[in-house]
């Protein structure tokens, strides 16, 4: 089998907006972070099929006779997009030693491949030997979609590799993204690596890292908005760990405790979310002006208000607004809250010492902290030429 070899990438994500309240029916904003995952995958003659990971200091490899006693006999189930095969899952857990329950980032990266991997290939007869390696700008466990942008660089790689979906590529763009249908395609494999890592995920963050920009997301239906502003923020991890499970069980309790309290509040974030997306559509037909972003740092500021009535802040986060407003720079969480992350608003006319003075600010309070954008384009394919030389030598170490 002929593999063609490729070098991806995908975006993270963040919540601008309609964090909890998407869980009650309201809608949400998500947004593509310009800090990005890049895979390389490469044909090889060993009769192996290799993962390095750098990130997380693993290297592993398996022999391709031995994966191929793992594709099911039926290959109804694994075309069936709409859930994962359970025996494939059970083979896969079985065979790398992985019982049920384990979580470890390691555990959930390994099967993701595998199933991926598995899924692409079964249908063509024969399992081929490849090395796949994956690094990533974006903090693991951190709620920024690193395991989406993992997925998603997967799917888009496997599939290429197998020639399901052509190279977007050509003589005159060192870097390309695909059509539609492709996308399409990238999205229900990438779904699949999230169902293994996750469970039960909504979605949102495979179709960030696939399509970029900003999507909305109401009532399980997402949206690609179809222009959106590249807005630079600071994203800063407070690195206080903290369990979505619980947070979203804290703000439901909550409701129940005191309805007439609580479900005006989710109406209000659902409308901040239709607010910030009319602005930012007005900033897209027009000339952003200093009244928009007037208008999103208000709303950020609303927003976290609202967030903290909801139980969701933590005294980190507080901290961080503290601290970037005394710069006069608005921020709110990203994400389930209680600690972990925040994104920072920064104005065009924001000047370097104060973005840097800020950044220093948050450093010494303990926190990580980047500069970075939202609205990056999704899930593309390179030439060598377009990646950057430190990225690259990453991922040729293993």
């Amino acid at each position: 089998m002929h593999i063609k070899e490729c070098i991806v990438s995908a975006p993270g994500k963040a919540i601008l907006h309609g964090e909890h309240a998407v869980v009650h029916g309201k809608m949400a904003l998500a947004v593509s972070l310009n800090l990005r995952t890049y895979l390389q995958l490469q044909a090889t003659f060993t009769g192996k099929v290799s993962i390095n990971l750098p990130n997380i200091n693993a290297f592993l490899s398996w022999d391709v006779t031995t994966l191929s006693h793992l594709v099911p006999e039926s290959k109804a189930d694994l075309e069936n997009m709409d859930e994962l095969d359970a025996e494939l899952v059970r083979r896969l857990r079985h065979f790398v030693g992985v019982p049920n329950g384990t979580l470890d980032t390691r555990s959930m990266a390994v099967l993701a491949f595998l199933y991926i991997y598995i899924s692409v290939f079964a249908g063509s007869g024969e399992l081929p030997s490849l090395t796949v390696s994956v690094w990533s700008e974006l903090p693991t466990g951190a709620g920024l979609g690193s395991s989406s942008a993992y997925s998603v660089c997967l799917a888009a790689a496997l599939l290429s590799a197998s020639g399901t979906i052509p190279s977007p590529l050509s003589d005159q763009e060192n870097t390309a993204r695909w059509g539609e249908v492709e996308m399409e395609l990238i999205n229900r494999y990438a779904f699949q690596g999230e169902r293994i890592i996750h469970g039960n995920p909504s979605g949102v963050d495979n179709a960030v890292g696939t399509w970029g920009g900003i999507l909305r997301y109401h009532s399980g239906k997402i949206t690609p908005l179809s222009r959106v502003p590249m807005l630079r923020i600071l994203l800063t991890n407070t690195k206080v760990p903290r369990s979505t499970k619980v947070l979203v069980a804290g703000v439901r309790d909550k409701m129940n405790k005191f309805p007439f309290i609580i479900n005006p509040v989710l109406d209000s974030v659902d409308a901040i979310s239709c607010t910030c997306e009319q602005t930012l559509s007005e900033m897209t037909s027009d000339s952003p002006t200093p009244e928009h972003y007037d208008t999103l740092e208000e709303l950020i500021d609303i927003n976290q208000h609202h967030l903290n009535v909801m139980g969701v802040g933590h005294p980190a986060l507080d901290t961080l607004c503290r601290v970037t407003l005394a710069r006069g720079l608005h921020s709110k969480l990203t994400g389930a809250g209680g600690g972990g992350c925040a994104i920072t608003l920064l104005r065009p006319e924001t000047e370097h010492s104060v973005v840097q003075n800020t950044v220093q600010d948050l450093r010494d309070c303990g926190y990580d902290c980047w500069e970075t954008r939202i609205g990056a384009a999704g899930v593309q394919e390179h030439s060598p030429l377009a990646v950057k030389e430190e990225v690259l030598e990453v991922l040729a170490c293993y």
